[in-house]
């Protein structure tokens, strides 16, 4: 990025009102009645019984369980059959503890029609719905186990394909996991996931669980990025949102510890998650791996929850930053992918110019609007306006960010590099990186450091992560 840009951004953050309403304190919530609020565990393995002692731990302090383990038996050509006797023993033991529940699927035969309609005659409004495929975006940008996209020839097909192809993942009346339903917005579809979550609800999920975990970068992941990006696709499609907090290491103990578990759910309560899940299994899928610390420190934010009943914050309390149309990038790092199938430099020095400073204006946004900031792509019905925002912040507003250069083209790319390992942007600064990566450092130290120069006090609501 020239010089004479960064002077000129560095001098408009020192004087622009828009600044000042950035950083100032947020308003007083508008009083309303709290929203409901989910705080649960997802199960992943098969056990009968370790899963109702899990369900007895917990039911005390959680309203929300995740029956998260689609055992099949059996040994047919096609691998068996869905346990769905298994199903319905742990979905009457969830319902007699009084906790609503739903079910991971990544089949659309399971549960099947019967099931559902059972489900509905004897757990009523407790069934919540099917969380339906796992990561669709993360699995995307990474190249892993069944991507939606393949192939693209430029952004906007790779944005329409994947709504077209996740959208009939769920919607089809043939081939979607809405088959079995009576009509297809009988029951509410879930996910989790570490990218692209825009796409997600566009495609037709009502409610998406932004992870905080190893596929994420874990610690040198911002949370507060993920949940901005998450919260504002939920708040342009008027869905739900969420945290599912899985594993920190691919090895033993795979979970984060007690303290960070307990800061991570009071950070996702703060900025206003509905639902706060909390993943328990092992890398065999064979038992859970929470601890009686760990199920201690869930008890303790749900004491918490209730002693610090919230209101959430209105879209006029909060700033968006708006991203360039069908620009599926991962965020990560500036050297993530796009929808799995670009790389940063797909167009040269002009795409890693690009990359780094929508990379740079997230961060610089992040630092000056902290958690009162949501990040979402243009949106036509309803207009970006119409969401009622206190500040709308363009990509390319030469008013706010002048000479910000146009996205490059992309040309037709096919799904089979290896995309390239992602490196947080909130790595320690003493190791070795690359040109762009320095940039942005250096792009977000100069501006930190003239605004106190300039004795300008940023005032942004901070939150201790775990390190």
């Amino acid at each position: 990025m020239r010089f004479k840009q960064l002077l000129i951004l560095l001098v408009f953050l020192l004087i622009s009102p828009l600044f000042v309403n950035c950083i100032l304190p947020a308003k007083a919530q508008m009083a309303q009645a709290a929203p409901d609020f989910y705080l649960g565990v997802d199960v992943a393995f098969a056990s009968i019984p370790q899963t109702e002692q899990l369900i007895d731990n917990v039911s005390t302090h959680t309203n929300f369980f995740i029956i998260g383990c689609a055992e099949k038996i059996g040994n047919t050509v096609y691998g068996g059959i869905y346990n769905e006797t298994r199903l319905t023993v742990i979905s009457r033991y969830v319902y007699d503890k009084g906790l609503n529940f739903i079910v991971y699927s990544d089949d659309p035969s399971y549960p099947s029609k019967q099931w559902l309609e059972n489900a509905s005659a004897n757990f009523g409004s407790k069934f919540m719905g099917i969380y339906y495929f796992d990561e669709p975006g993360g699995k995307t940008l990474d190249r892993a186990y069944l991507p939606v996209l393949l192939n693209a020839n430029n952004f906007t097909d790779a944005a329409n394909q994947y709504n077209k192809t996740l959208s009939s993942w769920l919607r089809d009346p043939q081939i979607g996991i809405t088959r079995n339903f009576d009509y297809p917005t009988e029951y509410q579809l879930f996910t989790s996931d570490y990218g692209l979550y825009w796409y997600d609800y566009e495609a037709g999920y009502n409610t998406v669980f932004t992870e905080f975990g190893v596929n994420s970068g874990s610690e040198n992941y911002s949370r507060q990025l993920s949940m901005s990006l998450c919260r504002g696709a939920a708040t342009a499609f008027n869905e739900n949102w969420g945290v599912m907090i899985t594993w920190a290491t691919q090895q033993y103990p795979y979970m984060e510890n007690s303290s960070e578990l307990y800061n991570d759910m009071v950070l996702s309560y703060q900025n206003d998650a509905k639902y706060i899940v909390v993943f328990d299994t092992n890398a065999n899928w064979t038992q859970n791996v929470l601890d009686s610390k760990q199920l201690n420190s869930i008890k303790q934010f749900w004491q918490y929850a209730q002693a610090n009943p919230r209101t959430t914050s209105e879209p006029s309390e909060r700033s968006v930053y708006v991203l360039p149309q069908d620009f599926g990038f991962g965020f990560r790092s500036p050297n993530d992918t796009i929808f799995g199938l670009w790389n940063a430099n797909w167009d040269g020095s002009s795409s890693l110019t690009f990359v780094a400073d929508i990379s740079m204006c997230v961060v610089t946004f992040l630092q000056m609007c902290g958690d009162s900031l949501d990040i979402i792509y243009p949106v036509s019905n309803p207009n970006i306006e119409a969401l009622g925002y206190k500040n709308v912040l363009y990509w390319n507003d030469t008013t706010v960010i002048p000479n910000m250069p146009v996205m490059p083209m992309a040309t037709h790319a096919v799904g089979s590099f290896k995309p390239p390992p992602i490196t947080s942007i909130h790595r320690d600064t003493s190791q070795t990186y690359d040109t762009n990566k320095i940039e942005l450092y250096v792009i977000v130290t100069v501006i930190i450091i003239g605004l106190t120069i300039g004795g300008v006090t940023l005032v942004v609501r901070r939150r201790r992560l775990p390190t």
